[in-house]
């Protein structure tokens, strides 16, 4: 290579950055990652200056001390210079492509660094930078190497004539424009971050003959058994030779050569293909992932590969591995942490796909570019179905359409798609101008990871609309890898891609579209159907996941999809005042933005889970249980294992008060091969179990022995099962204290109800109970913002799933605000009880509905208070409100809990699979369910009690009382949220730093709660699940304990 500089534009007058067809100049073609032991990996501390513009970044000559240092790799808004910018879909830049702003905000790096005198002389010398953002250009020793662009693809450099290779020092300084043309095709939902942040490497391979890539399938006879491995290899070559290929079992699995083949290299070859017939090897599959090395040799030159033997194709219309269609339970996840952005440590990609694992996913979309190429050699020995996707997407170009038209936002997707999606494409994915822009990002893709047997499908980007661009991408594709089936969710017709792919369909149409989109007459179809988004997991949720799961059960065409998203993007952000948070979209200043639509993950953003995915990964557990009669049934949902690697246990439990274990063991689970069912007889002595509590049966499947991603006794799935009891309260000793005849003392606006030793104060103007004490100790207190101890309540913080439709519209009928009219009270004392009767009109402001209340409060004397709902509308109301039930104040004191319900964690009517019944214990803060965005959460399902007590044991505990009281029998299971913030103060909180307790514990009895749901982004909360507005009854029994 010539050492003259190459001029600073291809194109005099035009900047590189901002010309569509120069996005690579002087790069070496793109090849398998592979990193040989001759390389000097030049990440560290780099000399660093930051422009505001191009025009006004130093060049190689200059000298200046306005330098400073960055770590690489990383961000530069993460290192003090400039800040961090989220958007969704929308630009941050005015749309004009290719042109960007002037100012361009311009990162230059400098380092120095010797070549090894340990290399062969003659070596070919090369520059590899895996990831920088957006584009760039190098210089080496003051000669302009070249420029690239394709921030997630990766750029190798030939600079073996530039080289200083005697022991002195070289310079390599590179230029990094945070805008370029680029931009308009790398919209990806994410952070807007810059700079060199992934690996910098010198390489060194021989130079005259040398492997210069190479493309290994394996392809399985008619019974997909045995095997032959096939290689393409490239080749230079200065004279003739010998180019060996050998396979081996691993190093773990004894190393043995299985077989070899030779075959010889003419001078001029550039291209070998040879072939390794294998007797039926061991088959890779996700489950199963079995595999082998592949070493090749020229020469002094050789390359190794692990390579797992399977076959993907279409089989009659579906997408099958080794003969067998599968079932994708898959997670989308982006390149984030939380303090390095996308320059994201080895370790913590491993830990993702461990975290997968062990949650029961299977499938991986790099959502929406190549991640870190070695993730994928993690992804074949953990076993992981992987999408790989291009660097591709242009979605703000919609807003650009969208918003001059007004177009509804709430309007039908495929309605707004069809006004504005034929524009949108128009500015890129239809322009001959960015045709091979485009299929630059579908080479790269396919040329560095070509290798991986864990990636079965190739995507062709995101939300990049739909035109010629795409085909020739396809068209590309298909003709160098015919292995691997083609996805784009774009192509909504299928016209090119092999299975047709939808985001966050409703039930109903997804069902639709599985039976008519490409079906012909006769039933059939060609090609299968998967979604490549849908559950967005934004903060409380995914709601609704089984539906999906029944849905996918139905119809074997709908083989599965991807989960939106696998973690919050939150960036570590430390005010002046000390205070800390995951910041989001506006926390850093940046206008436009997207706010906290970048949290929308399974994942905090520390990756530890959220409560989504404890439910996401019941839903997605291999085994579908059932208990008929005396008998297990089990069906096997993996798709080649049996579940001989599992162990079954189950528990027999009585809940009452306590739990008590009845019976424990483990269970002879018989071979299950994959897709069978089976029923197993449990032991006949659960038949005989009697017991006027509630008892039921808990069966568990874990790991027999320890794998690579989890240890022996890992759980894969359960089931809970009701055996025997009737869900009522458990009963408890009354209390001990010594009851007499109840008094009534009445005072101005006052009324008070005592025994022995305890008093219930109620506000005679307001028909409202303020206070309760008992033995000297406070159980109930008044609320300063509603004078009430006890009062009806529909409100809760809306979750990120209630914002966009349900919340503005409860606000809309006032739900989070009602006054309270007194109309009349009445006391009437009995032998052994009082009982005050309130009829109150709950109403918002301003409108003309509310809810005739009539509240029925017994005090019998052993200090019981029952307390007995009746809401009836009227008006121009709602048809729907976020939860129907009572509000509690309680002394801070009362901190310690103990209940029966669905626990551990959160529980809501479409949310609730994951959680157990049972008797739990836990602190106040314990419950509090944590959201990186302040939102509802923590809410228990199915409560038979709750009870609230202070470090003596002294407090209260609430059942729902007789059914004649209530609406519905089933409603008696009740829920109950507790907590030390109040709902205003979680609905204002941007952060969780701005909660700020009460002095007081906040308890929350439902009869009814909504589900959450998926609204942010996909399908709200199913009609059944919602709390509709009509006559309500219920009550609750409030009862002191330990005293």
């Amino acid at each position: 290579m010539a050492t003259q500089s190459l001029a600073l534009q291809a194109k005099e007058g035009v900047h590189d950055y901002e010309n569509p067809s120069v996005f690579r100049r002087n790069t070496l073609p793109a090849r398998s990652y592979f990193i040989p032991e001759t390389s000097l990996l030049l990440n560290g501390v780099w000399d660093f200056h930051m422009a505001g513009t191009p025009e006004e970044a130093p060049s190689p000559e200059d000298k200046g001390d306005e330098w400073g240092t960055i770590n690489v790799p990383g961000h530069w808004q993460l290192q003090g210079h400039g800040y961090p910018w989220y958007t969704n879909t929308q630009f941050p830049i005015p749309v004009n492509p290719p042109y960007v702003p002037s100012e361009n905000p311009t990162g230059t790096y400098r380092r120095t660094f010797h070549v090894p005198s340990t290399w062969d002389d003659k070596s070919q010398l090369r520059l590899r930078f895996d990831g920088v953002d957006s584009a760039y250009h190098i210089w080496v020793n003051g000669v302009l190497v070249g420029f690239a662009q394709g921030s997630r693809n990766a750029s190798e450099f030939d600079v073996t004539s530039i080289l200083n290779k005697d022991g002195r020092p070289n310079e390599l300084f590179v230029r990094v424009y945070q805008w370029s043309d680029a931009t308009y095709i790398e919209d990806q939902d994410q952070w807007w971050l810059s700079g060199i942040f992934r690996d910098v490497t010198l390489l060194a391979v021989p130079e005259a003959t040398r492997i210069e890539d190479w493309f290994l399938r394996t392809d399985l006879d008619d019974k997909y058994q045995d095997a032959t491995l096939l290689a393409t290899v490239d080749v230079k070559t200065a004279e003739k030779g010998t180019i060996k290929l050998t396979l081996s079992e691993l190093g773990k699995n004894g190393g043995a050569v299985i077989a070899s083949k030779e075959v010889a290299v003419g001078a001029n070859d550039t291209k070998v293909d040879l072939g390794i017939p294998v007797t039926n090897p061991s088959k890779w599959t996700a489950e199963t992932p079995y595999l082998y090395r592949v070493d090749i040799s020229l020469g002094s030159h050789s390359v190794h590969q692990n390579i797992g033997f399977r076959k993907v194709e279409l089989k009659d219309g579906l997408i099958s591995v080794n003969g067998v269609p599968i079932r994708i339970r898959g997670v989308n996840r982006h390149e984030h942490h939380a303090r390095f952005g996308r320059a994201v440590p080895l370790e913590y990609a491993r830990r993702d796909l461990l975290i997968m694992k062990n949650h029961n996913v299977n499938s991986l979309r790099c959502s929406h570019y190549p991640p870190h190429p070695r993730l994928f050699e993690l992804a074949d020995e953990l076993g992981l179905w992987v999408m790989d996707e291009a660097d591709l997407e242009c979605h703000g170009f919609y807003d650009a359409i969208a918003r001059p038209q007004d177009v509804d936002e709430a309007a039908d997707y495929e309605e707004r798609k069809a006004v504005t999606f034929p524009l949108a494409g128009k500015y890129t994915s239809e322009s001959p101008e960015w045709r091979e822009a485009y299929l630059d990002r579908m080479v790269q893709l396919v040329q560095r990871d070509k290798n991986h047997t864990s990636i079965i499908m190739w995507s062709l980007g995101n939300e990049a609309f739909y035109g010629e661009n795409h085909k020739a991408m396809y068209e590309y594709a298909r003709a160098f890898d015919s292995g691997r089936p083609i996805h784009y969710e774009g192509d909504v017709k299928a016209e090119t891609a092999d299975m047709y792919s939808y985001m966050y369909p409703p039930i109903g149409r997804l069902s639709h579209l599985v039976e008519t989109e490409g079906v012909r007459e006769d039933g059939g179809f060609d090609k299968p159907v998967v979604l490549c988004e849908y559950g967005h997991a934004m903060g409380n949720g995914p709601g609704g996941l089984d539906d999906y799961i029944d849905v996918f059960e139905k119809y074997p065409r709908l083989q599965g999809g991807y989960i939106w998203e696998w973690a919050n993007h939150g960036i570590w952000k430390e005010e002046a005042d000390g205070k800390g948070y995951y910041a989001y979209g506006g926390d850093f200043g940046e206008r436009p933005h997207d706010g906290t639509f970048v949290m929308d993950g399974l994942l905090h953003s520390t990756h530890d889970p959220t409560p989504g995915l404890i439910e996401l990964k019941k839903a997605y557990q291999p085994l579908q249980l059932a208990v008929e009669g005396n008998q297990l049934v089990v069906k096997n949902k993996y798709d080649f294992v049996g579940v001989d690697y599992l162990t079954s246990t189950y528990k027999v439990e009585e809940l009452g008060e306590n739990s008590a274990l009845l019976a424990a063991g483990t269970l002879d689970i018989p071979k299950i091969a994959a897709g069978e069912t089976v029923k197993v007889d449990l032991p006949s002595t659960l038949a005989s179990i009697k017991s006027d509590k509630e008892v039921y049966l808990t069966v568990t499947f874990g790991l027999k022995d320890s794998t690579n991603w989890a240890e022996p006794a890992h759980e894969i799935a359960w089931i809970q099962h009701k055996l025997s009891g009737v869900a009522e309260a458990p009963e408890i000793p009354l209390t001990s204290t010594l009851t007499s005849k109840l008094q009534v003392e009445r005072s101005r606006a006052r009324a008070t109800v005592s025994g022995s030793d305890f008093a219930i104060t109620f506000d005679t103007a307001r028909g409202y109970v303020t206070s309760w004490t008992a033995g000297g100790v406070p159980l109930l207190e008044k609320d300063a913002a509603t004078g009430a101890a006890i009062i009806p309540n529909f409100w809760r913080a809306p979750t990120d799933n209630d914002n966009p439709n349900d919340a503005p519209y409860w606000v809309r009928f006032g739900v989070d605000a009602f006054d309270s009219q007194l109309r009349s009270l009445d006391i009437t004392e009995s032998a052994g009880s009082v009982e005050v009767v309130t009829k109150t009109y709950l109403s918002p402001r301003v409108l003309d509905w509310g809810w005739e209340t009539t509240t029925t409060y017994t005090i019998d004397a052993a200090g019981r208070l029952t307390v007995a709902v009746d809401l009836r509308p009227r008006g121009i109301k709602p048809t729907h409100i976020p939860r129907v039930g009572l509000n509690l104040r309680l002394p801070k004191p009362l901190s310690n809990v103990k209940y029966l319900a669905l626990g551990p964690g959160e529980s809501y009517p479409d949310k609730k699979s994951s959680q157990r019944l049972g008797v739990f214990s836990a602190t106040v803060p314990e419950l509090h369910q944590h959201y990186e965005v302040p939102q509802e959460g923590g809410n228990h399902l199915e409560a038979r009690y709750v009870k609230l007590t202070e470090g003596h044991g002294r407090g209260l505990r609430a059942t729902p009382a007789d059914a004649a009281v209530w609406s519905d029998d089933e409603w008696r299971r009740f829920s109950f949220q507790v907590s030390h913030y109040a709902t205003k103060t979680v609905q204002e909180a941007a952060h969780p730093c701005d909660l700020v307790e009460e002095d007081a514990t906040l308890l929350r009895l439902d009869a009814r709660v909504a589900g959450v749901g998926t609204a942010a982004c996909g399908p709200n909360v199913r009609d059944d699940l919602k709390v509709h507005v009509g006559d309500f009854k219920f009550g609750f029994v409030l009862e002191r304990v330990g005293f």
